[in-house]
């Protein structure tokens, strides 16, 4: 509902006032190769309805009026009229069918991704975006190069989401078990926000994202970082770096508050009560309970907490995971 909402003002916006969709940070006007196939697409579908609305509105009006019982008081009988219900069947069925065509034609363009699409790994994951580069660069913002085509391959770890992009007319579903694709292209640099368009939780609201599309050389620049050379192992990133291209840090802060899970402020060595299989207890929160935690999250819950923190089994290396609890050694 809301992606429609949103393309129905947007495209309104843009057919009575294109002066006021110029070029600028934000705009939503053609910021992606799809965006003004999905707007024309819309747009026919929207003036057709539209004429079908005025004309069934006139009709009956005029009926209402050409046939009142104080002109007509003698009810008479009408005889059909084939041509009438062949012109009332035949014209209908036609803009049915362009408007099938209109809109099966760009759902192809959809499909058919560039050979030349650079690849990018999404994995969704209650409430964060990760996303993964060839290179094994990982961020939780998605940057891309302007006019170079993207391919997004897209899973999630959990739950059911929807990875809704409002500027570039684009949405795809996020699915447990499987890979979905999706692709776009656009020479418009700027930041676009990312949203979840399907309801996975108490976090859903807050799983939200950029797009950022860079300059050749500005991504170039960044992409780098994630190799030192070619065909060497990525240098190991900051420690805050990792929490939050992990996700981690949109269900743990680090500065006391309270959100999806508890703080990692303080947290090393503090006692608190944990529910393991079903009977609270007390324990330490110590490396053991640290790691555990990371790679499987349901065997002590904290108390308070809901159960929605994902394992990291394989996602984690052991010296990753040794590295964070350095961290949160010294995070008091």
């Amino acid at each position: 509902m809301y992606s429609l909402l949103f393309i129905l003002t947007d495209s309104i916006s843009r057919f009575i006032l294109p002066e006021a969709h110029v070029e600028s940070k934000g705009s939503f006007s053609a910021v992606s190769s799809l965006t003004e196939k999905v707007d024309d697409a819309f747009m026919l579908i929207l003036i057709i309805s539209l004429v079908l609305l005025a004309l069934v509105t006139f009709f009956m009006i005029f009926f209402v009026i050409r046939y009142r019982q104080k002109k007509n008081p003698a009810p008479s009988e009408v005889r059909e009229s084939l041509l009438l219900e062949i012109t009332w069947t035949v014209i209908p069925t036609i803009l049915v069918f362009i408007m099938f065509y209109v809109g099966w034609a760009n759902f192809l363009t959809l499909r058919e991704v560039p050979e030349d699409a650079m690849p990018v790994k999404v994995k969704a994951r209650m409430w964060s975006w990760q996303f993964e580069y060839e290179n094994g660069r990982k961020s939780d913002v998605l940057r891309v190069p302007a006019g170079q085509p993207v391919k997004l391959l897209i899973t999630s770890s959990d739950v059911l989401h929807s990875l809704f992009i409002p500027a570039f007319k684009l949405k795809e579903d996020a699915v447990p078990g499987m890979e979905t694709t999706l692709w776009f292209y656009s020479d418009r640099q700027g930041e676009y926000d990312i949203y979840c368009a399907e309801y996975c939780g108490a976090g859903h609201s807050a799983m939200n994202s950029k797009v950022v599309v860079m300059s050749g050389d500005e991504f170039s620049l960044w992409h780098s970082r994630g190799k030192e050379k070619k065909g060497e192992p990525a240098p190991p990133p900051a420690v805050t770096e990792l929490l939050d291209e992990n996700g981690c840090l949109d269900c743990h802060s680090l500065d006391g508050t309270t959100v999806a899970g508890p703080t990692f402020k303080g947290i090393f060595g503090r006692s608190t009560v944990v529910v393991t299989d079903g009977k609270e207890h007390e324990i330490v929160l110590n490396e053991e309970y640290i790691k555990r935690s990371i790679l499987a999250p349901g065997a002590d819950i904290v108390k308070g907490y809901p159960e929605i923190m994902p394992s990291y089994e394989g996602e984690l290396s052991g010296e990753q995971i040794e590295d964070i609890i350095e961290y949160l050694k010294g995070l008091r």
